[in-house]
């Protein structure tokens, strides 16, 4: 058995996992970022929890093929770099060759939304398709687009930002600097500000009930709907109604096979994805009695996507 060691470095966390042939994690470890001691530092803490993990698991570090790195940002993916991850102040940053120094492996690094993407496309929904868009709706809208078996990054490795597609031009600010962006209305922050400002305008909501310690989350207008309630039932109408407008323009463009849907509002499973179908595909420029239509899917990895794409890029 081979097996490949994936890194998800986060802004909080770092979290390392070996990961089998199947795409599957055999263990995995986590500790903090602490991103302030700079990369040499937290290099040190990748390297070692990998190897309390050969410790554990008894793997012999022989049948350890390589290892992949996840980041926030921009990378260079062909040499493995870090252009620029703001939420980790690392600019031009050489993490695989820093990380060659401990491991002698082979080290790839890739944005870790394109791991995640990655990650369902070799062992999750959209396994088997040869062109695929995978988006995760969370505190931002992450995506990850594969043709033809490859990751788009573009010329500049900063391609595939769906998330900052403009779905209307007159609205709020994006933290990218433009108006209305897709991830404005539809990642887990646009919609709890969207069910804050509708709980607002009606005190008599259930949305009030349904917060959670006191605060609205991306479940809340969910959970108030399925009582009942108009008011979250407007807001689940509108969200998914954004929702749609941004992955319809997407289809458009790419025309995948599939389209998998992560995250945390994801969750909500069939009550997301069926009338969202509805609404998507009354705007795709495709034709269903003549060509095949794209399916959209609920993502099967979860959080461990991070690891398991940066495990298997190639």
């Amino acid at each position: 058995m081979k097996y490949y060691v994936g890194i998800d470095l986060g802004g909080t966390n770092i979290a390392v996992g070996i990961v089998d042939e199947k795409g599957e994690i055999v263990a995995k470890k986590s500790t903090k970022t602490l991103h302030k001691r700079g990369y040499k530092a937290i290099v040190e803490d990748m390297a070692k929890l990998y190897f309390e993990l050969l410790e554990e698991t008894k793997i012999d570090e022989k049948d350890v093929v390589s290892a992949g790195i996840g980041s926030p940002g921009s990378v260079d993916t062909k040499n493995g770099v870090i252009i620029y991850a703001n939420n980790l102040d690392l600019y031009d940053t050489p993490i695989a060759e820093e990380l060659k120094k401990h491991i002698n492996k082979p080290v790839l690094v890739d944005n870790d939304a394109n791991c995640a993407a990655w990650a369902e496309f070799v062992a999750g929904s959209a396994k088997g398709s040869s062109v695929a868009v995978i988006i995760t709706l969370g505190t931002g809208v992450g995506s990850g687009v594969i043709i033809d078996g490859k990751l788009q990054g573009g010329f500049n490795f900063c391609g595939g930002e769906l998330g900052h597609t403009v779905i209307d031009v007159n609205g709020p600010l994006c933290t990218c600097g433009r108006k209305g962006c897709f991830e404005v209305y539809s990642s887990a922050t646009g919609l709890i500000n969207m069910t804050r400002e509708f709980a607002e305008k009606d005190k008599n909501s259930k949305l009030w009930d349904f917060r959670k310690e006191g605060e609205f989350n991306g479940r809340t207008a969910f959970l108030a709907a399925k009582e009942g309630d108009e008011t979250a039932k407007a807001v689940v109408e509108k969200y998914t109604d954004y929702l749609a407008v941004g992955i319809a323009n997407i289809i458009n463009i790419f025309q995948p096979e599939i389209f998998v849907i992560g995250g945390g509002v994801s969750n909500e499973g069939d009550n997301l994805i069926n009338p969202l179908k509805e609404k998507v595909f009354s705007q795709t420029y495709t034709n269903p009695n003549v060509v095949p239509m794209c399916d959209i899917v609920k993502a099967k990895l979860g959080n461990d996507a991070g690891i398991i794409g940066a495990a298997l890029l190639r």
